[in-house]
């Protein structure tokens, strides 16, 4: 385990080292730290809870900070739905002062998951209502995951997913991703990803993903 640890953190140093040079955003290796939790309240209710540090750079020069909180039902074992409130505070100007963006969303979630022998399927459609310098934009998002077990408590997931801005340009962005999670419980995980990021003024965007997720039953 140290050893597979001292892997990882000479990779992110020198994948540090190599962007390090570059001075526009697109170029950037970036790096996501991720907690997400779910909170079982009942059998049918549960609290979601998530925080994200999304930066520029690995460790250096913070882009947006976001916190979320919904409420859960589950219909059955396959399909649930939330409905949700987001806090966001962005900073969209890279290596300048100024430029911070506070917003708040409003987010209602359909998730679907089913499988096929040991291949998970989940569907995730999102609307969100985005209220930000006194403007309100109208989003929808479409999230496609796939996720198989690899051994003992590895796993293994691939996921696409396409905003939609009903204000603006019909598409907004696209985000591919696919990486690894470890499971230390049946309460805590963790989750080495990497995503590319494509938007509507054809720019793009690598970042590494480093997650947490914890699940906890209170009933």
């Amino acid at each position: 385990m140290k050893n597979k640890i001292s892997i990882l953190i000479t990779i992110l140093l020198a994948t540090h080292l190599i962007a390090q040079n570059t001075t526009t955003p697109e170029k950037k290796l970036g790096v996501w730290y991720m907690y997400n939790g779910n909170h079982k309240l009942s059998h049918k209710f549960s609290l979601k809870t998530m925080a994200h540090f999304r930066f520029f750079e690995i460790g250096d020069d913070l882009q947006q900070f976001i916190v979320r909180l919904g409420g859960n039902y589950k219909f059955n074992k396959n399909l649930n739905a939330t409905l949700g409130y987001s806090y966001l505070n962005t900073d969209s100007s890279f290596l300048a002062n100024g430029g911070e963006v506070n917003e708040h969303r409003i987010y209602e979630d359909l998730n679907l998951k089913h499988k096929i022998a040991d291949l998970g399927l989940t569907h995730r459609l999102r609307a969100e209502q985005r209220f930000f310098n006194s403007i309100t934009d109208h989003f929808i998002r479409y999230q496609f995951t796939l996720s198989h077990p690899l051994f003992n408590k590895w796993s293994t997931y691939l996921y696409n997913e396409i905003f939609f801005d009903f204000d603006g340009e019909a598409f907004n962005q696209n985000w591919l991703g696919l990486g690894l999670k470890y499971s230390v419980s049946n309460h805590l995980k963790l989750q080495l990803g990497y995503m590319k990021i494509f938007n509507d003024i054809d720019m793009s965007f690598d970042r590494i993903q480093l997650g947490i997720s914890i699940n906890t039953k209170h009933f």
